[in-house]
């Protein structure tokens, strides 16, 4: 039936695992719960107790392999029909969340369903704000809108596949650093005429970094879409890009480089403050990649 699918790195997953396992076990149905440990360095006495669990199953490695590959090698090992993919600093907003999966995925002829992101109520502490604002604005969209734009508002931390999807569709393993493998992996499925299926069953999610790590992991996606972006066997159209090429048409782009490089201390100020700025953290990321492609 369902093979839950969980790659961890540095943080503590059995309190998700735990919860996930109650749950599979009062729905009465066949599950597992896989987790692989992508070589972490912290949480990992934590972690052992998941393989304590009945159904429950840890995997770790030695190597860092990345966040497309581990998701890759989690499908591979998975032996039910429907994979539920769950990043491992999330966790379910209901105690009905594998009722509401199991009641989508036995009926009809979907093969793909997303059940959203959702965040805290309250404001975090300040040295956090920028990841929550962010999140509360950008990935906790109501159901509404998610229906009317499936494929953009679609995240893997909390997706319902169908076993036979990763016949043909895997998460590229060339995209080797860290950001946007979930992006193309939800293209994929576009490009397939695979219909997401956005459903009301979010995960919390509750990992939030400082404004200084998020700012950074944004700056390291950015120099992976340029990386990409370089490649002629992948095709790109996220909204940063078709900025960017509109910046291109009108020959503005090294304006936008140079705009960056002397602003960049003034936009980091704002985006590390108590009222980080969204409109701005947008300028510095097209910012920054108009100076990548000018270095």
């Amino acid at each position: 039936m369902l093979s839950i699918l969980i790659p961890i790195y540095n943080y503590n997953a059995f309190p998700l695992v735990h919860e996930l396992h109650k749950q599979c076990v009062e729905c009465n149905i066949d599950f597992e719960i896989i987790c692989i440990d992508d070589a972490s360095t912290l949480c990992t006495d934590a972690n052992t107790v998941i393989d304590t669990l009945l159904h429950c199953k840890l995997i770790v490695l030695k190597k860092n392999i990345g966040r497309s590959q581990i998701r890759n090698q989690l499908a591979f090992k998975a032996q039910y029909q429907w994979f539920l993919f769950l990043d491992c600093d999330t966790f379910p907003k209901k105690d009905t969340f594998i009722k509401n999966y199991f009641q989508k995925i036995t009926i009809g002829n979907h093969k793909v369903f997303s059940g959203g992101l959702a965040y805290a109520k309250n404001k975090p502490e300040n040295n956090q704000l920028l990841r929550w604002v962010y999140g509360k604005s950008r990935e906790e969209i109501p159901l509404k809108i998610r229906k009317k734009n499936p494929y953009q508002t679609a995240l893997v931390s909390n997706v319902a596949i169908h076993k036979t999807i990763f016949e043909t569709i895997n998460f590229n393993e060339n995209i080797k650093t860290y950001g946007y493998e979930d992006y193309f992996f939800v293209q994929e499925l576009e490009m397939n005429h695979i219909l997401v299926i956005p459903i009301e069953n979010p995960v919390l999610h509750l990992n939030l970094e400082t404004s200084v790590v998020f700012l950074q992991k944004t700056k390291t996606a950015l120099e992976t879409l340029f990386q990409i972006s370089k490649k002629n066997n992948i095709a790109i159209n996220t909204p940063l890009i078709k900025t960017y090429k509109k910046l291109e048409s009108l020959r503005i782009t090294a304006l936008f480089s140079f705009l960056f490089r002397k602003n960049k201390t003034k936009l980091e100020r704002q985006l590390l403050s108590k009222k980080p700025n969204l409109f701005m953290f947008d300028l510095y990321k097209i910012g920054y990649f108009c100076f990548l492609n000018h270095q």
